[in-house]
């Protein structure tokens, strides 16, 4: 079985975004599952702390249980997604344990969120994860700047925040950041926000937000490493794609199928139709939005 590092690195080379799918609600899996198949694409499924404390995902083993059901390696892995050393809310996370949890479960890749630490402790923390995921054989994704939208109430106003380069990723402390820890990806601030998961916000149309795709060449060329891009949803077209020849390797999409699945089953009522809307909507964003249709023959060896 081809190893994730060396498929994200292939996507990286051919100019392609893995994209990667979040499962607030088990019973989304296995449709999006289908649809990456049927799309003959490539694709992580993953699952973040705040899915199961602020949604129904289960936690990491209901994730892992749900996945090996389904899954089919020569299309999808899974991945941890956003263990934060500070949530949210501001509290301090026992990241270590959880992400040592999701290696003996058999996740595929895992991510440390030091994002809300001061440099010198994000690179303490993400070193130590990514010296215990190596030992375990499999990549170590992190994240440097601040890629808003997950804490409570409203974000600033969107110009605004990308006007004044507001939690971007600085290429100086992109440079070094790599250097010290030995993380894999890196996820990057570059107008990019995530979808909110509070309140009302939760609900509401994500803000079509744009990139700063000169900072983005900036930092790839700085890191040398794929660059991953969060908060994949909603962000205008042109500059996803743009974002695919200048460093994204990995793109998260959420709140595109979250909301698919939410509105369908309060307006049906009906599990099997909610998942009949996630799978049209993730087969949708893999062949019409990100164009990623048919990208499986570059990425995985067949065996012989």
């Amino acid at each position: 079985m081809n190893d994730l590092k060396s498929i994200v690195k292939k996507a990286s080379k051919a100019k392609i975004a893995l994209p990667a799918f979040n499962i607030p609600y088990l019973p989304m899996l296995e449709p999006v599952v289908r649809a990456v198949v049927d799309q003959n694409s490539f694709a992580l499924i993953e699952t973040a702390r705040l899915e199961w404390i602020k949604f129904e995902a289960g936690g990491p083993d209901a994730v892992a249980k749900e996945y090996f059901r389904w899954q089919n390696p020569q299309h999808v892995r899974l991945h941890l997604d956003h263990i934060p050393v500070i949530d949210e809310d501001g509290q301090r996370v026992d990241y270590l344990a959880i992400i040592r949890q999701a290696i003996g479960l058999g996740y595929h890749s895992v991510m440390v969120d030091g994002s809300r630490l001061p440099l010198d402790e994000n690179i303490a923390a993400t070193r130590a994860v990514a010296a215990m995921a190596h030992q375990a054989g499999i990549p170590c994704e992190a994240e440097l700047g601040a890629v808003l939208g997950h804490e409570a109430g409203p974000l600033p106003p969107y110009d605004e925040l990308i006007a004044s380069k507001k939690g971007f990723t600085k290429v100086d402390d992109a440079r070094r950041f790599v250097a010290e820890t030995g993380c894999d990806w890196l996820s990057v601030a570059i107008g990019n926000i995530h979808g909110a998961i509070s309140g009302v916000y939760k609900d509401q149309k994500k803000i079509a937000a744009r990139l700063d795709l000169d900072h983005l060449e900036s930092l790839f060329q700085a890191t040398g490493i794929p660059l991953v891009l969060h908060g994949g949803s909603g962000i205008q077209r042109e500059f996803v794609l743009a974002s695919f020849q200048k460093g994204i390797a990995k793109i998260n999409v959420g709140t595109e199928i979250r909301q698919a699945y939410e509105s369908t089953l309060h307006s049906s009522g009906k599990v099997s139709a909610a998942q009949d809307a996630v799978y049209e909507r993730t087969r949708w964003l893999i062949g019409e939005y990100f164009g990623l249709k048919n990208i499986q023959p570059l990425l995985i060896e067949e065996a012989r």
